[in-house]
């Protein structure tokens, strides 16, 4: 009996690992590559996949999803004999596992390669200026020669991105040293368009200025030669409305007699004919009063004949 129930724990195990065999699950995005006899039978997708146990074989399994794959730096020589490192980072797709798995070898590796062959050729019509301005037209012709040649392979490349560039550190010290210089030459040049804005503004300031200026002074003399003339027209209504006699002018004439002599420059008198008229009606007037007696005897005490006192008058200007 022993020897039967060894066979038959035998059968049981051979039964569990054919269930297994035969039982397939793939998950979701992904791939299986069966193989009967060593020869492509079919592709089992997501789900339970029921196989011949001990036939059929699972060569492959495959990640549909888009995979990301950044490359080594890679040096290209440019158009200008420079030698540049460049990093790149391809976003590609499985879209056929059967393609992918009997077309190439690996397609990883061969879309490495292709990469960098065809970044030499790009590069290669460049110089580094251009190169370092032109990311976007290096990035659509690598990923159309990369999508044309992995058709075949069953792999649908979906962005080609350049990480970096990276020149000689020589070339790099220079062109440090020319956007140095172009910062300053720019500042410099802001400099000197604010010092002539600022001085424009300056001298606009100034004209304004002196325009408010003058017109205020030509509206202040209008109105001090508006006011004077008003005290002027006020003087002479109020002396026509007055009616004054000859008296009160001849006193007015002598209380302005000091004011005209006054200040050191006044040399040269200059006296009106009528100061003679209101001095004789003053004479006249003041002949009246008093026990000093009348103008006649007044007269001839101004005339003196030894009491001291001499009269000079000053020559009559008309």
């Amino acid at each position: 009996m022993e020897p039967v129930i060894i066979v038959l724990i035998i059968l049981v195990v051979l039964v569990f690992i054919a269930l297994i065999k035969t039982i397939q699950v793939i998950p979701q995005a992904s791939a299986a590559i069966v193989e009967r006899f060593g020869r492509y039978t079919r592709t089992l997708n997501a789900g339970l996949n029921i196989v011949v146990p001990f036939i059929d074989t699972i060569r492959n399994r495959i990640d549909l999803r888009e995979q990301v794959v950044p490359f080594p730096p890679q040096p290209v020589i440019t158009q200008d004999n420079l030698v540049v490192n460049i990093d790149t980072v391809i976003y590609y797709q499985v879209t056929d596992a059967r393609a992918a798995t009997y077309e190439v070898a690996s397609y990883i590796q061969a879309i490495e390669q292709l990469t960098v062959t065809t970044l030499r050729n790009i590069i290669g019509g460049m110089d580094l200026e251009r190169t370092l301005t032109s990311r976007e037209e290096i990035n659509a012709a690598l990923r159309g020669v990369l999508d044309e040649a992995t058709g075949k392979w069953g792999i649908r490349v979906n962005r080609v991105e350049l990480k970096a560039i990276e020149p000689p550190t020589s070339i790099q010290d220079s062109m440090e040293k020319q956007m140095r210089a172009d910062r300053d030459k720019r500042a410099a040049i802001l400099t000197a368009e604010g010092t002539r804005q600022a001085a424009i503004l300056t001298a606009e300031g100034e004209k304004q200025s002196q325009i408010l200026r003058a017109e205020g002074e030509a509206k202040a003399a209008a109105l001090r030669a508006e006011g004077e003339a008003q005290a002027v027209r006020t003087v002479f209504e109020a002396i026509h409305a007055g009616d004054p006699d000859q008296k009160l002018l001849s006193y007015q004439y002598l209380q302005m007699l000091p004011k005209i002599a006054e200040g050191d420059a006044n040399k040269l008198w200059i006296v009106p004919s009528e100061i003679g008229d209101a001095l004789k009606g003053l004479s006249g007037a003041m002949g009246n009063f008093g026990p000093l007696g009348g103008g006649s005897n007044g007269g001839n005490h101004g005339n003196g004949n030894g009491n001291g006192t001499e009269r000079r008058e000053k020559p009559q200007i008309d």
